[in-house]
């Protein structure tokens, strides 16, 4: 057991140093992904708070993330809606996972898309994008410096996305996903990049009871 939780915090540590930079070529959208790990759901031993995070949601409603998710099994994840590919596949592979739970579950879980780009990513730019994913997911925008410090008291990196000479914008972020138990509102599983649909149909309906997938 010993071994398998020391595990499970390298993996973790790892995860935090993980970015996706995604940007566009050409007037074509490009990411190039860097990083792997062979667990696709980790259980840290060392649980996270969620991030104290003051914005606004897809309807233009101010959103305290605290308060809205507190006794509610939690799903947070950091990007953008201009991300070409490991952004919406993410969030359609958690919609999939979603969409097999019970309506009352489906109810009680909030996911939650958090923007790393709040200037492109308006309250009207998220809740058209996320209408083509899963209309009950919550965006989230603010000031890029509270999302950024928000994002790293969890321990994912995110950087201004950057505008190239060429005209490219990058962005970059990290690519986990952070899960929270609804017992002590804590963050206590990674969902890693490599996550599957499958994965995280697997996992959710045990981690939105705080339990270990």
């Amino acid at each position: 057991m010993r071994r398998r939780t020391m595990l499970a915090s390298a993996l973790a540590a790892a995860a935090a140093l993980t970015l996706t930079a995604c940007g566009t070529e050409d007037g074509k959208p490009a990411a190039d992904v860097s990083g792997s790990t062979s667990r696709p759901i980790v259980t840290l031993d060392s649980p996270l708070e969620k991030p104290d995070l003051q914005l606004t949601d897809s309807d233009g409603e101010k959103y305290d993330l605290l308060e809205k998710t507190k006794g509610h099994p939690t799903i947070i994840y950091f990007g953008y809606t201009n991300c070409p590919d490991v952004c919406p596949l993410t969030m359609a592979n958690i919609a999939v996972a979603v969409k097999q739970l019970p309506k009352a579950e489906q109810d009680d879980l909030r996911v939650l898309f958090v923007t790393s780009d709040p200037e492109r990513d308006t309250p009207a730019a998220l809740k058209k994008w996320l209408a083509g994913i899963d209309a009950d997911f919550t965006g989230l925008s603010g000031s890029f410096d509270a999302i950024q410090q928000g994002a790293r008291s969890v321990n994912i990196g995110i950087e201004k996305p950057v505008k190239k000479k060429n005209g490219d914008v990058v962005s970059t972020h990290g690519a986990q996903v952070l899960m929270s138990s609804p017992k002590d509102d804590r963050i206590h599983w990674m969902g890693m990049q490599e996550a599957t649909a499958d994965n995280y149909t697997k996992a959710l309906p045990k981690i939105i009871k705080g339990q270990n997938p």
